[in-house]
């Protein structure tokens, strides 16, 4: 009864953005029936902030010779006077140990830092067979891995057509990998968020597309990616999957019709304020300026946004 509900929703939603903001509802397992709450955004800041300087799944000897630890990214959050980080996990050593995960859980506390989440590099798009087994094995590892760091929510995604594949039979694998993976991420307490990130999620179609056809669960929600529609009018799509975020990411560009802008930071947090969101808010810095001194200043401007609604 409740993917019912869901499905009706989303038809509605497809037929207006304008109204899907204007009459959007706080979801739990995407049934809206409730008005939403006041919003409460908290401010965390993604790994991914400093690709450039973090390992990617490094081995102990490419981490000890790296010019950034994600140890040292957690001490940076907190210098920053962050309540939460996200532990991105393509910036976790090759080989991971129980050991590990406990040492960032106790150091994150001692800081007064909540780990807000981590994503894997995942693609549910792939055909039946051993690689399509390897992608739900890594989901359901990390999903431990999140539940043993105390890491609520667990950004996934859907993937890319293989050549020679259509986008139907790529969706239904992708929607079948969801809600195999979200049977055990419900027995683990964490959350899986789909991301807005190309592929079969490029457009905001394909990605309500698939979200009406997962299963309704508490445990599945939208990671709101600012930055990763590439449309004519990308706040206008943010607004139709705003309603049914759990994890959001901002990006300080955007890409309107093919040119790439500055985001107006204050009207994206405004989408997310007006359906009552309440979770964490990570910014996901990209751009070629230092990020020890950017990250800084947009952190600054974001809490001040969050707060009054202005960032001047």
């Amino acid at each position: 009864m409740m993917h019912t509900s869901r499905r009706q929703f989303l038809t509605a939603t497809a037929a207006s953005a304008a109204t899907t903001a204007a009459s959007s509802f706080s979801v739990s397992a995407a049934d809206p029936t409730t008005p939403p709450r006041r919003p409460l955004m908290k401010l965390s800041l993604a790994a991914y902030s400093f690709h450039r300087l973090l390992p990617r799944r490094g081995t102990p000897e490419q981490i000890a010779s790296a010019q950034m630890k994600l140890e040292d990214f957690i001490d940076f959050a907190a210098d920053q006077g962050l309540g939460a980080a996200e532990l991105t996990s393509y910036y976790f050593p090759k080989y991971i140990t129980h050991d590990y995960l406990m040492t960032l859980k106790a150091k994150t506390h001692r800081l007064g830092l909540s780990i807000s989440g981590t994503a894997i590099a995942n693609n549910f798009c792939v055909p039946d067979g051993p690689e399509h087994n390897r992608q739900l094995e890594k989901c359901r590892r990390w999903i431990d891995y999140a539940a043993a760091m105390g890491a609520p929510v667990i950004r996934i995604f859907a993937g890319r057509v293989p050549k020679g594949d259509t986008e139907a039979t790529a969706v239904a694998r992708c929607v079948a990998g969801i809600n195999t993976s979200l049977k055990y991420a419900a027995t683990r307490g964490v959350l899986l968020a789909l991301e807005n990130h190309g592929g079969i999620t490029a457009t905001v179609d394909q990605m309500l597309n698939i979200i009406n056809q997962v299963d309704d669960s508490p445990w599945f929600g939208v990671n709101f990616d600012s930055g990763n529609f590439h449309t004519d009018d990308p706040y206008r799509d943010l607004e139709r999957i705003a309603h049914l975020t759990v994890n959001a990411q901002i990006k300080v560009m955007m890409s309107e019709a093919g040119e790439e802008k500055p985001a107006d930071l204050p009207r994206i947090i405004d989408i997310l304020k007006k359906v009552g969101y309440r979770g964490y808010v990570s910014l996901e810095y990209e751009e070629k300026e230092d990020p020890f001194v950017a990250i800084p200043r947009y952190l600054r401007q974001l809490q001040k946004i969050i707060e009054t609604g202005s960032g001047s």
